[in-house]
């Protein structure tokens, strides 16, 4: 079966994911753009249980200051390659999180990626998180979370 070149530019440019992942989604789901993203979320899902004993000595700590300077958060996320950590779209995600976890109070990791996302309230913080790990093809961790609140 042929791939619809278009699609595949659309579904590239919508998952990040590299056009060969794309190209075989795309046949395998006849060329359905929304099922291939399921695809690629299974695949990648599969990927990340894979790469999950792998060691994560990089990346980098996020903050956010509200306008207000009376909100501040820190996310600190690992990777495991300084490659990674210095993408420019690790980096803007990794500075959502922090406006995330300054938006919506968590204490923990796990109340922090059960979180619905608030520019996008279909979508948890843990999808967004699946997302990048899936971009970047490693083993990728939020470990630490820290919002202060003035007074607190």
């Amino acid at each position: 079966m042929a791939v619809d070149f278009e699609k595949l530019k659309v579904l590239r440019e919508k998952s990040g994911v590299s056009f060969a992942m794309c190209k075989k989604a795309l046949i395998e789901s006849d060329n359905d753009i929304e099922k291939a993203k399921v695809l690629l979320i299974k695949w990648g899902a599969e990927k990340m249980t894979e790469k999950s004993g792998r060691t994560t000595s990089q990346g980098g700590i996020f903050s956010y200051v509200h306008h207000n300077k009376k909100i501040a958060s820190f996310v600190e996320i690992l990777c495991e390659t300084d490659f990674v950590s210095g993408n420019p779209e690790f980096q803007k995600t990794g500075a959502e999180f922090a406006m995330q976890l300054a938006s919506m109070p968590a204490t923990t990791v796990d109340e922090f990626m059960n979180q619905e996302y608030v520019r996008d309230p279909k979508k948890k913080i843990g999808d967004l998180f699946k997302e990048m790990a899936i971009k970047f093809g490693e083993n990728i961790k939020i470990s630490r979370i820290l919002r202060w609140s003035l007074g607190e």
